[in-house]
C-alpha cells in the first residue's frame, strides 16, 4: 500500500506542475492580440550618503543633548593618549559636487552622487510615430523569449553590449503599463509595457549604441521627459 501510495502522490504531483505551466507559461509565451514590451530603468545607486534631512538633524541633535552619555574630558583627550611613533593623517574628503555638476553634464555618472541616476535614450522605439525618435528606456517587443526577464536582458544588452556590470533585480518585473496609440501613429493598437530595474555594477561609463543620444537623469529630471506619466512614474520609482 505505501508502495501505490507513493506512486499516486508522485503522478498527482506531476499532474499538479503541468497544470500550473499550462495557467502560468502562456501569460510570457503566448502571442496575443496585444503586443507586450520589456523595458528596463537601469539606474547607479547612490555614491555618497545622502545629506541628513534639516529635522532629522534637530532630532537628533536633541536627543543627544538629552540621552547622550557624556564622558570627562580626561577620557576624550585623545592628543596625551598618541604614541611617539603615531602619525596623524589629516583627511580631507572629496567634493560632494563634482564638476559634471557644475556643468549640468547629465551625459556623465559623475554627477548627483547622493542621488540615484536613470538612463534615458534618444531614438526610434517601439509604439514612436515612425521616423520621430523621443526618449525613451532602454525596451524592446516581446518576441520568442523565454521569459520577459529575457527580453529585458536582450533590451539592455542592444544597447550597452556586455552585461557583466550590470544587475537585473527579480525576475519579475516590478510594474506595468498600457500604452495607448499615439494620435501621429494611426493604424497601431494599444501595447502592454513591462518594467523591470536594472542596477550599474563598477563602472563609471558606458558606450551606448542604437541610439541618437543619452542622459543620466535623477527621477525629478525624469518626470520632465515624460510629464504625462509623471504620476505612474512617481510611484515606482525611488528618489
Amino acid at each position: 500500500m505505501d508502495v501505490v501510495c507513493a506512486i499516486s502522490l508522485f503522478f498527482l504531483s506531476i499532474g499538479f506542475v503541468l497544470l500550473r505551466m499550462s495557467l502560468v507559461r502562456p501569460l510570457f509565451t503566448r502571442r496575443g492580440s496585444q503586443k507586450m514590451v520589456a523595458s528596463v530603468l537601469f539606474e547607479r545607486l547612490p555614491v555618497v550618503i545622502p545629506k541628513i534631512d534639516p529635522i532629522v538633524y534637530a532630532f537628533q541633535f536633541q536627543w543627544r543633548q538629552q540621552y547622550q552619555r557624556r564622558y570627562p574630558d580626561e577620557f576624550l583627550d585623545r592628543s596625551d593618549a598618541r604614541g611617539k611613533g603615531d602619525y596623524q593623517i589629516d583627511y580631507v574628503p572629496a567634493p560632494r559636487v563634482t564638476e559634471a555638476d557644475k556643468s549640468n553634464d547629465q551625459r556623465s555618472l559623475q554627477r548627483a552622487l547622493d542621488r540615484r541616476l536613470y538612463l534615458l535614450l534618444y531614438g526610434d522605439t517601439y509604439g514612436a510615430p515612425s521616423g520621430k525618435p523621443v526618449w525613451h528606456f532602454p525596451e524592446k517587443p516581446y518576441e520568442s523569449e523565454e521569459t520577459m526577464r529575457k527580453c529585458a536582458e536582450s533590451a539592455l544588452k542592444s544597447v550597452i553590449g556586455d552585461l557583466s556590470n550590470t544587475f537585473l533585480v527579480g525576475n519579475a518585473p516590478m510594474a506595468h503599463m498600457v500604452v495607448q496609440p499615439n494620435e501621429d501613429h494611426s493604424g497601431s493598437s494599444s501595447f502592454k509595457k513591462f518594467f523591470f530595474k536594472s542596477q550599474v555594477i563598477a563602472k563609471n561609463k558606458f558606450d551606448f549604441r542604437k541610439c541618437e543620444d543619452f542622459v543620466w537623469v535623477t527621477k525629478d529630471e525624469l518626470m520632465e521627459y515624460f510629464p504625462e506619466q509623471a504620476d505612474f512614474f512617481n510611484k515606482i520609482i525611488i528618489g
